[in-house]
């Protein structure tokens, strides 16, 4: 299942050999992952397996320890942090809101990387927020105080700073963390969309297999540090590989709709139960 595909270094992101960490423990290691362009690639494994330490790798927050990653024919390690934010955008998990800020004004923020000394805010800049506002539904809020929103909203404002960098690559880390199923299905609708009929390139760290599975058109499994399954279709994830990452025994059903697997834990057997 891991992928033994020889890694381009000419179109997109990939990771050669890498291993990172933090103090003295790699969180990652060895890792050899080329990211699909103009597809959804889902992030998967057990808590700790390493899923936000590769995240926080490829956009060069966190710096390896080993290998190489490359982007567009270029070691990410020698690029300027301004060639980085034209070719790749990033949400981490929970970034915090500066008090006081409008969703406009924190959209605005996104157009950072093509600002300079002698650049100011242009038509273009313009129309890249108000397309990016658009985009994700938000129009009707671009003048509320961020602050002021709900989880749902606040995380579709992020999206919209990260769309108005107007990168072909967007890295998030837990898109969906504490949203209910509603606002979930919502950004990920959106994520899709991007995917398809936008061409943009999604890697998205994600907790809920199943949801994963329905919107994914990739699937990478991590478990303690190491990349374990590398899949090019839900269809292809079986019961056997979720034992094997997350240590759980679980049944297949066909969701009724999409025909894409789902997994559900078997019940558990209390005292008294029917044999």
């Amino acid at each position: 299942m891991i992928e033994n595909a020889e890694i381009s270094l000419q179109q997109g992101i990939a990771a050669h050999d890498l291993s990172a960490g933090y103090g003295s423990v790699n969180a990652i290691r060895d890792i050899q992952l080329r990211i699909e362009e103009g597809r959804m690639t889902a992030l998967l494994g057990p808590n700790g397996s390493g899923k936000s330490t590769l995240l926080s790798a490829l956009a060069r927050l966190l710096p390896a320890r080993a290998g190489t990653i490359v982007l567009d024919g270029h070691d990410i390690a020698q690029l300027q942090p301004r060639q980085m934010a034209r070719k790749l955008g990033l949400l981490p998990q929970q970034p915090p809101v500066p008090e006081g800020i409008t969703v406009f004004d924190l959209v605005a923020r996104g157009r950072f990387p093509h600002q300079g000394f002698l650049r100011h805010w242009s038509n273009q800049d313009e129309s890249a927020v108000t397309e990016a506002i658009t985009l994700t539904g938000i129009a009707d809020l671009a003048e509320r105080q961020v602050e002021t929103l709900s989880g749902g909203q606040r995380q579709r404002v992020w999206i919209a700073m990260v769309l108005a960098q107007e990168t072909p690559l967007l890295l998030l880390d837990e898109p969906t963390t504490f949203l209910d199923v509603a606002h979930q299905v919502a950004i990920l609708d959106l994520l899709r969309n991007l995917v398809r009929h936008h061409r943009r390139t999604v890697v998205c760290v994600l907790h809920d297999l199943n949801m994963a599975l329905q919107y994914a058109d990739r699937l990478v499994f991590l478990k303690e540090g190491v990349v374990r399954h590398v899949l090019s279709a839900a269809t292809d994830c079986t019961d056997e590989i979720v034992r094997d990452v997350f240590d759980l025994q679980a049944v297949t059903m066909l969701h009724p709709q999409t025909g894409l697997p789902v997994f559900l834990p078997y019940a558990p057997t209390l005292p008294g139960d029917a044999a």
